[in-house]
């Protein structure tokens, strides 16, 4: 099997790390709380870092009017299907179809990714903003609208006394190395076809 066929097999295999590894983190530092509180997200679930972390934040959601986070979501079901089926088709491509079909497999990746990435800041910006207007605590910004509480997207955030934490885990590591292995399959596929 040509080199550029292994590599492009080998990278779509990868990106099935999102079955056994967090995909997101998102950490809430504040002096109330010595251990930060952690919710991870896969992509089929949320877990708690430490034990009880989303009942407390679910506790703290509530004084100012958040939604709480939800046992699960409609993408936990979509996700799953998404990335099995991305995987066995690019291992398909791999074996099966010509280097120029390497690229268009990471191109629908990158599309989907994307459109994820999207998702996810509809979800925290609808968790920040959409907030009970009879919530016990009432935050108003200097304007005299209400205090949105969304977390970042990519990056560290100041939210009153917390500081929130959102970065990529393990799973999306792997997902973005099985992602960058078909591009160079891509390269090197073209380069094996100009000997050949």
């Amino acid at each position: 099997m040509k080199k550029s066929k292994i590599l492009m097999v080998i990278g779509s295999l990868l990106i099935l790390g999102l079955f056994a590894f967090p995909l997101w983190n998102i950490t809430l530092e504040a002096p109330q709380y010595p251990i930060p509180l952690g919710m991870n997200i896969h992509i089929n679930k949320f877990s708690d870092v430490h034990e009880f972390d989303i009942k407390n934040i679910n506790l703290m959601n509530h004084y100012v009017g958040m939604k709480y986070i939800p046992e699960t979501i409609p993408e936990f079901t979509i996700f799953p299907l998404v990335i099995g089926f991305m995987s066995l088709l690019g291992v398909l491509i791999g074996v099966f179809a010509n280097y120029k079909w390497f690229l268009l497999w990471f191109v629908i990746m990158s599309v989907i990714g994307i459109a994820g990435m999207y998702d996810f800041y509809l979800w925290e910006y609808d968790y920040g903003h959409n907030l009970d207007p009879k919530a016990i605590m009432n935050f108003k910004n200097p304007d005299g609208s209400p205090m949105g509480f969304q977390p970042p997207l990519f990056g560290t955030k100041h939210i009153l006394n917390f500081i929130a934490h959102s970065y990529p885990r393990s799973g999306a590591y792997m997902m973005f190395a099985g992602m960058m292995l078909t591009l160079v399959a891509f390269f090197v596929g073209k380069k094996e076809a100009k000997v050949s």
